[in-house]
């Protein structure tokens, strides 16, 4: 605890009572980032701010001492999101860390943090610190929710629940997901661009999406918002393009994601949708259709 006598206070206390969050993080953490501000947001009922740690850096950022800065990171060694933390400590704000790697120079600097013991990350692509990632600031979420009240435990629980059965429904998911991806790969061989689309808390998903393509294959891809598409990106939607849309049921744009996707099939791009297992919505309109096991349709 932070503080003296009755004064004193936990890192979970300060947390809960901030004034606002700002999360600092670079790649394929900033997009976990921008997760955990709709979760927060939605379920803590906290002002959350996500900022490429490179360029808060290189402003002069306001933070007061009511402020959490939160920094997200794989390796716990990024220049930009370890200058984002002394930034931060110059002002007095409480800094959480969010890292993979036991010891690093993020875990060791920050007032308290979480690790996410998920193995080392071998390959270029983050891919076990992003899921790690989501999982960590969704239980942080929901800690500061119960602690602000206003989730009930009734509610805690049931989503507990839900994250306790991701590991069992990916398992069962990767042998048919494995055989479809493959042959969408055949599909789309020869393609050298690529867009990611989604709203909502899928927006950065889609991002992330966008970055693995790059990351793996030298392709290049773009991520945006579903909702955005009218302003701008539809211009590069063009025949054979592959444009992959997140279109999950739960999504409050759903419907205006479904016009999205006649949309680009008029535009005789090769659509693929991902969305919830056992949604027919998309048969006859889509190119490939990959249906994602559901753990809770919120």
């Amino acid at each position: 605890p932070e503080g003296v006598g009755n004064n004193a206070q936990s890192p979970l206390d300060r947390m809960t009572n901030a004034k606002r969050i700002i999360i600092a993080a670079c790649g394929t953490s900033a997009h976990s980032g921008l997760i955990a501000k709709y979760a927060m947001e939605s379920l803590a009922e906290l002002p959350v701010e996500v900022e490429y740690a490179s360029e808060f850096r290189y402003r002069r950022p306001l933070i007061f001492p009511e402020d959490v800065v939160i920094a997200i990171s794989q390796s716990g060694e990024t220049a930009d999101t370890l200058e984002a933390i002394r930034i931060a400590k110059e002002s007095q704000a409480l800094t959480i860390g969010i890292v993979n790697v036991v010891g690093s120079s993020i875990a060791r600097h920050t007032d308290a943090g979480v690790y996410l013991h998920a193995g080392p990350e071998i390959g270029v692509a983050s891919t076990k610190a992003f899921t790690g990632q989501v999982m960590a600031v969704l239980l942080v979420a929901l800690q500061l929710a119960i602690q602000r009240n206003t989730i009930s435990q009734e509610q805690l629980d049931s989503y507990c629940d839900a994250l306790d059965g991701i590991p069992d429904r990916i398992e069962q998911w990767l042998e048919p997901l494995d055989k479809q991806t493959k042959f969408i790969a055949k599909y789309f061989r020869l393609a050298s661009n690529a867009l990611f689309c989604g709203c909502g808390v899928m927006f950065p998903v889609a991002l992330e999406g966008a970055l693995k393509l790059k990351e793996i294959s030298y392709i290049h891809a773009e991520g945006f918002s579903a909702a955005e598409v009218k302003h701008g990106p539809q211009t590069l939607i063009r025949n054979f393009i592959p444009v992959v849309c997140i279109a999950m049921k739960s999504d409050p744009a759903y419907q205006a994601v479904k016009e999205h996707v006649s949309e680009f099939r008029e535009k005789d791009a090769a659509v693929i949708v991902l969305t919830d297992e056992g949604n027919d919505d998309f048969k006859g309109v889509a190119s490939f259709v990959i249906h994602c096991p559901a753990s809770k349709l919120e």
